[in-house]
């Protein structure tokens, strides 16, 4: 294999493109194209994120490895054997079918080559063994079992894996049409949801619901067995054949057309949500439980988009027997495939070491997923100045905004590298106090102009964390939900309300209280993140301690900075253009405040005048 110091991850052409620079095994630098291209999900080549990426080499003429986080090869054949399987009830998917062919067979080798015209230095490594490496090499795990589960690679649906030094070897397989990625996405499209984007919220609206059809969904969707192995009944799928995830049988099973996209959400449809909750969390166990018996491992890797349903991922973590560690790829869906594809060529080279379990089990090799762009004080003192807007600099910056979260004025916090995966941490955040009851309304009306029952996040100083919430203390890239303690919440307004016949997500969630109900959801519970001690270089953490000894609440709202579909902010110049468009009373941006109230009346007339797409 060709020596190479610099190996260039890439995933493309299905959705949230990516790109990873490698040095060694060291990460250098990793980001959606989303994030440049202003589109949510952007599935396109990332050519913005591979040169984001390739700026950051010191040597810009070294040599680059190319690794791409699937085989073309296989995914032809499954998409080919599929169409001809199915045919001619598949006729709606063809255009599709074409245009892939020939994205895959012209677009992305002409792409390739302009990157790295070599042969011999470009690699294509399998769907699911990128996201096992992306899994497994940054975690702090010298052997693990990996368990990967998703909507589909180029067959692979669910795989098994041994970690150990620098090698991955496969144990078990399920392959396309059966998929619990898609069973997912099939009750995400029901509930009227966007497929491959709107997973998140059906995860946030099952806690409203009763798991009622959990049985009917075992019995006539998925024959899911012990061991974790399914098959499904495709007469109720149609993704197979069709441009819809679910078929007309799907519709009758469960007695109602699908919800429209803006349509109510009533008791039928949490339903729903809570019993496809239910059974994903059901699966996910049994494949847990086996990954661990096939390989004798007792700590646990996982990625795969399913992989960011951190409610089935806690419910993972404290019903499997055995497993003593779960760590989770924070970027664990496509765009985390351009990183593990990176990370398995660098396992196959004989000049670089792959080191898993070079940190301690309180840390990984992800560091912090902060790798995107960052900006320097200069470039964003220019971009303050083209925007006309006043500004402040201050010594004691983290002071002044702990004052402002305290008095209840919602701030967007830019600073440092972006975050790389779909958590914002700090980063690119918006920071509010968690303790008002009408915070979480205000924010989700007024800052990110959706649906007012969607949860928010707590950025929890993780010595505290075990004071507050039942479940994990150690949550980093908030991928697990804990459980607010009972003396923490106020649960008889809520009881009140449901037996006066309140329901609708709306109206619970505005008798949720509690000493933190910004961030809690409708059953208490909260997508934890925390900030460990040695987080002393973080702008967010420096904030958070602030506050915690300004107002002894250890605990601050965090939700990305960005509005209802759009991505998360990349540049200085994105966090302005949201500050202006929303009601946010301050943006912290680099060294600089920038205060609502010290604005010229024309920049405050722009608040609400952009819309805002669907998400």
């Amino acid at each position: 294999m060709i020596k190479s110091e610099y190996i260039l991850g890439i995933s493309s052409h299905f959705h949230d493109s990516a790109a990873a620079l490698l040095r060694g095994q060291s990460i250098i630098a990793a980001a959606q194209e989303e994030r440049f291209t202003r589109k949510k999900a952007d599935w396109s080549f990332p050519d913005r994120a591979i040169d984001y990426c390739l700026s950051q080499m010191p040597d810009p003429d070294a040599q680059v490895t190319l690794a791409y986080f699937e085989n073309p090869a296989l995914k032809f054949d499954r998409i080919l054997e599929t169409a001809s399987r199915v045919a001619p009830r598949g006729a709606p998917l063809w255009p599709r079918t074409m245009k892939t062919m020939r994205q895959y067979g012209h677009e992305l080798p002409a792409k390739l080559r302009a990157i790295c015209a070599d042969p011999e230095r470009v690699f294509f490594v399998p769907h699911h063994r990128s996201h096992a490496a992306a899994a497994f090499y940054p975690s702090p795990f010298e052997q693990a079992a990996v368990l990967v589960v998703d909507g589909v690679g180029e067959w692979s649906t669910v795989t098994m894996w041994k970690g150990e030094a620098q090698k991955l070897t496969p144990l078990r397989e399920i392959k396309f049409p059966n998929s619990l990625g898609m069973f997912y996405s099939a009750f995400t499209q029901y509930c009227g949801f966007k497929v491959n984007s709107g997973e998140y919220k059906l995860m946030g609206l099952a806690p409203f619901g009763v798991p009622r059809y959990q049985k009917l969904i075992r019995e006539k969707l998925i024959d899911l067995n012990t061991d974790g192995s399914f098959a499904l009944d495709m007469n109720y799928f149609n993704y197979d054949r069709g441009l819809s995830t679910i078929s007309p049988l799907f519709e009758m099973l469960f007695g109602r057309v699908p919800r429209s996209p803006e349509g109510p959400l009533d008791q039928h449809y949490m339903d729903v949500a809570a019993s496809a909750q239910a059974v994903l969390q059901e699966a996910m166990v049994r494949l847990a439980s086996t990954a661990l018996q096939l390989s004798g491992e007792k700590n646990l890797c996982l990625a795969g988009g399913v992989a960011l349903n951190c409610v089935s991922n806690s419910h993972l973590a404290s019903n499997v027997p055995g497993l003593e560690e779960l760590w989770i790829q924070p970027a664990s869906g496509d765009a985390g495939g351009a990183l593990g594809a990176a990370l398995d060529v660098a396992a196959h080279q004989p000049n670089i070491r792959v080191s898993p379990g070079a940190t301690t089990a309180a840390t990984d090799g992800m560091q912090g997923s902060f790798l995107g762009p960052e900006f320097d004080r200069e470039f964003i003192l220019s971009e303050l100045i083209r925007s006309n807007l006043v500004w402040e600099e201050h010594d004691d910056l983290p002071e002044h905004c702990a004052a402002a979260l305290a008095d209840g004025q919602i701030v967007g916090h830019f600073d440092g590298r972006m975050e790389f995966g779909p958590r914002a941490l700090g980063n690119r955040s918006i920071l509010a106090d968690p303790r008002p009851a009408d915070m979480r309304g205000h924010i989700n009306r007024r800052i990110k102009f959706r649906e007012g029952w969607r949860p928010f996040a707590p950025m929890v100083l993780e010595e505290h964390a075990a004071e507050i919430f039942n479940g994990p203390s150690n949550s980093p890239y908030m991928l697990f939900v804990a459980k607010l303690k009972a003396k923490y919440r106020h649960e008889a307004t809520l009881r009140s309300a449901r037996e006066r016949g309140l329901s609708g997500p709306m109206a619970l969630m505005r008798a949720v209280s509690s000493d933190f109900s910004g961030a809690t959801h409708v059953d208490f519970s909260a997508r934890l993140q925390t900030v460990g001690k040695s987080s002393t270089t973080n702008g967010a953490a420096k904030i958070l301690r602030a506050f915690h000894s300004l107002t002894q609440c250890p605990m601050l709202l965090n939700t990305s900075f960005n509005v209802r579909g759009e991505p998360i902010v990349c540049t200085p110049w994105d966090a302005i253009q949201c500050f202006k468009n929303t009601h946010m009373d301050m943006l912290v941006i680099g060294p600089f405040i920038v205060r609502r109230t010290s604005q010229d009346d024309r920049i405050n007339k722009l608040v609400g005048r952009k819309k805002f797409v669907a998400d």
